[in-house]
C-alpha cells in the first residue's frame, strides 16, 4: 500500500508497548506516510518492552501543538501503562475524538 501525502498521528505517553509503536511507525514510514509521534508531554517518552522499561522514542509535538485536522489517521499504541495515563487526559481524549469525528482512520493496537 502506497502512503505516500498522508500524514499520520500515533498518539502516545510513557509505558506504550514497544512493538505496538515501533513496528506501525516503522511500516506507515516505508509506504511513504509521513509519522509524527503526539504525546502530553515533550521530549521523549519511554516504551515498556516485554518486563521493563524499554527504548525512548522522541515526541514530534505535544497535544498542544498539535493539530487533529493536520492528519489523514490516528494510530494508539497499546500496552498496560500508555492507555490508561492517555483515558484520563482529557487533550488526549479530544485530540481522537475529533480525528474519529472526523471520520477518519483510528487504529488502536491490542
Amino acid at each position: 500500500m502506497e502512503l505516500s501525502g498522508k500524514k499520520i498521528a500515533i498518539l502516545a505517553t510513557h509505558g506504550f508497548e514497544q512493538s505496538e509503536l515501533e513496528m506501525p511507525r516503522d511500516a506507515l514510514k516505508a509506504a511513504g506516510a509521513t509519522v509524527e509521534i503526539i504525546s502530553p508531554q515533550a521530549g521523549e517518552i519511554k516504551g515498556w518492552d516485554e518486563k521493563d522499561w524499554g527504548r525512548p522514542v522522541k515526541v514530534d509535538k505535544t497535544l498542544d501543538q498539535a493539530k487533529p485536522a493536520d492528519y489523514d489517521a490516528l494510530v494508539l499504541p497499546g500496552g498496560q501503562i500508555n492507555p490508561d495515563l492517555l483515558r484520563v487526559e482529557p487533550k488526549a481524549l479530544q485530540f481522537i475524538k475529533s480525528v474519529f469525528d472526523a471520520k477518519k482512520v483510528v487504529a488502536a493496537v491490542c
